[in-house]
């Protein structure tokens, strides 16, 4: 019921930004995706045989994707009817919250780029080298102090649409069901979703699936950004004539959204050429503002997050709300 995956989606936002994902429970049990990290990494190893074609590769990939989801979403079916039964109404719904609260990453992700902060003030460039180089994948030898600052701004705001907006999308629309569906299909994206020659074909249909239910989260990240950058008096309407202008340029179909509204909003500039490993990776920039980006532009990043976090948990409350008065 529509209601009940908002009324989901809200309390596991709510939950994950209170207390994120405890660390004894991480000890104890492992995290929801390094179970599904170790079935993609199986279904690697057993399905994606270099001797095949890149034909029944791909076909493999996307067997292996439909496996995935299907164990997931049937998995997850079985526990809401247990727990719906078993709890009632409320307290299971609560305790779904519980479990989707595990696969947002709004505390975690707001605690890894303030580390960037603090490493530049602390340690110089070599503390904001080596906090970056633990959210990104590009080379931070090559970045000066500009570039790491630029780094975690351009992570923060794709991580905020994939790690935040996408599965509080899909977990408004399908409940946990949706939250853990979107974590399977990004996970499998992260691990065998790339252009390589071991995974091009095996992972094609992961990496397409990924690109394709993160269409209306980037969407609606760069919206939520601009309304924060509105409440916090920043120049949303910058930030909303670089998302028209900019975002279609950055080599991702998505992440440009929320990289060129922040961008704007800040009145800097992110994305355009950048290394990973010793590879020059051209693209577009995002805003047109100033390129030398400082601390506190990271720290105003930082704040402007959490604005656009508050709009979100806002905006799906007020849905909830709605949806349940009006049952």
């Amino acid at each position: 019921m529509l209601g009940s995956a908002f009324l989901v989606a809200v309390l596991a936002l709510l939950i994950e930004a209170g207390i994120g994902y405890p660390r004894f429970v991480f000890q104890a049990i492992s995290h929801p995706v390094v179970w599904i990290g170790g079935l993609i990494g199986w279904l690697d190893a057993k399905l994606n045989k270099p001797e095949l074609s890149d034909l029944h590769r791909r076909i493999r990939g996307a067997f292996a994707l439909l496996f995935l989801l299907g164990v997931v979403f049937g998995a997850i079916l079985i526990l809401d009817f247990i727990l719906l039964v078993a709890c009632g109404r409320w307290l299971g719904l609560v305790v779904l919250a519980v479990f989707g609260s595990s696969l947002l990453a709004q505390r975690s992700l707001h605690a890894h780029v303030a580390a960037v902060a603090d490493g530049l003030e602390r340690e110089g460039l070599a503390g904001g080298r080596l906090a970056v180089s633990q959210i990104v994948g590009r080379n931070p030898a090559h970045l000066d102090a500009a570039g790491v600052v630029r780094a975690a701004i351009e992570s923060l705001a794709e991580n905020f649409s994939d790690g935040v907006v996408a599965p509080s999308f899909w977990g408004a629309a399908l409940g946990l069901a949706g939250m853990a569906g979107y974590k399977v299909v990004n996970t499998a994206d992260s691990m065998i979703g790339h252009r390589t020659e071991k995974h091009g074909a095996f992972g094609w249909a992961s990496a397409r699936f990924d690109d394709l239910i993160n269409l209306p989260a980037s969407r609606l990240a760069a919206a939520f950004i601009l309304i924060a950058a509105r409440f916090q008096k920043l120049d949303w309407r910058a930030g909303a004539q670089a998302v028209w202008r900019d975002a279609g340029h950055h080599r991702s179909p998505n992440a440009g959204w929320p990289e060129a509204a922040m961008a704007g909003a800040l009145g800097i500039r992110l994305a355009g050429p950048r290394v990973y490993g010793q590879t020059l990776v051209a693209d577009g920039w995002m805003g047109d503002g100033r390129p030398d980006a400082t601390v506190a532009d990271l720290r105003r990043a930082l704040s402007l997050y959490r604005g656009a976090c508050a709009v979100q948990i806002a905006l799906i409350a007020c849905g909830a709300i709605l949806l349940n008065y009006f049952r």
